[in-house]
């Protein structure tokens, strides 16, 4: 487990405090506070429906909230503007016949130029380089629709890390990838961590959140029913509620 401290935060961190989410009158997160820090990775967990989802996506501005979202740049000092947000969703809906490659997906989103005009190897040369970084760049010219669902991840977190963002949110990245693309995959984020990026990770992969997370915040009902370290977290009767199997499995 990381070694950072709460009081070490050099870079930045995100509150959020008292954030509560209403769909169609009803109630789907209430009154949630978080606090996660630069160089941290903060794991949120609990059982289907606990509003996980809905969370993050109020945190990066997709549904209306009310509440408060601050962004803490440089020495602390909170920033009037909302911090930029990288998000890798849990899955996209794919057309898996569609000719669109790695390629013109990066170029879709990097250029306001049409896919189809002619680019400079420059251009090209660069998608390739930051692709690389998160061991993708050999799947550049491969159509999207038949990347494995590890290659698809891995390319969606580099399209997410295009504009070095400020806060890195990944909700489930890792659902039905395979055992060696989870593996590298938590290896990448490692590697952001280690950057000093600010992590926020939706996981049902409670061995990974207890050997890697560095604080967890256990949602239930769309409350926040424990936060703290994965070993305090783990220790509550809330995690023995939502996991009662792994529950007993940490008691052993």
């Amino acid at each position: 487990m990381s070694t950072h401290h709460k009081d070490s935060c050099g870079l930045h961190c995100l509150q959020v405090s008292s954030l509560t989410v209403e769909l169609s009158g009803k109630r789907i997160v209430s009154d949630v506070h978080l606090h996660a820090h630069c160089g941290e990775l903060t794991a949120i967990i609990g059982r289907n429906g606990a509003g996980k989802s809905t969370l993050m996506k109020a945190m990066i501005g997709e549904l209306k909230y009310k509440g408060c979202i601050t962004f803490s740049g440089h020495g602390g000092t909170p920033t009037p503007h909302r911090p930029r947000c990288g998000y890798v969703p849990q899955s996209i809906e794919l057309d898996r016949s569609s000719p669109l490659t790695v390629q013109d997906l990066l170029l879709c989103y990097t250029s306001r130029w049409p896919v189809f005009f002619p680019r400079r190897k420059k251009t090209i040369a660069a998608l390739k380089a930051h692709l690389q970084t998160f061991g993708a760049d050999g799947l550049l010219k491969m159509r999207v629709g038949a990347l494995s669902g590890g290659e698809l991840q891995r390319v969606l977190l580099a399209l997410a890390m295009w504009d070095h963002p400020d806060v890195v949110l990944l909700d489930e990245p890792v659902s039905g990838v395979d055992n060696e693309g989870l593996q590298v995959f938590y290896e990448l984020i490692d590697r952001l961590r280690v950057q000093d990026m600010l992590v926020v990770l939706i996981s049902h992969d409670l061995p990974f959140v207890r050997e890697k997370a560095d604080r967890v915040i256990l949602l239930e009902g769309g409350c926040v029913a424990a936060s703290g370290t994965p070993k305090s977290v783990f220790a509550t009767e809330a995690f023995e509620r939502a996991f009662p199997v792994e529950a007993r499995r940490e008691a052993e």
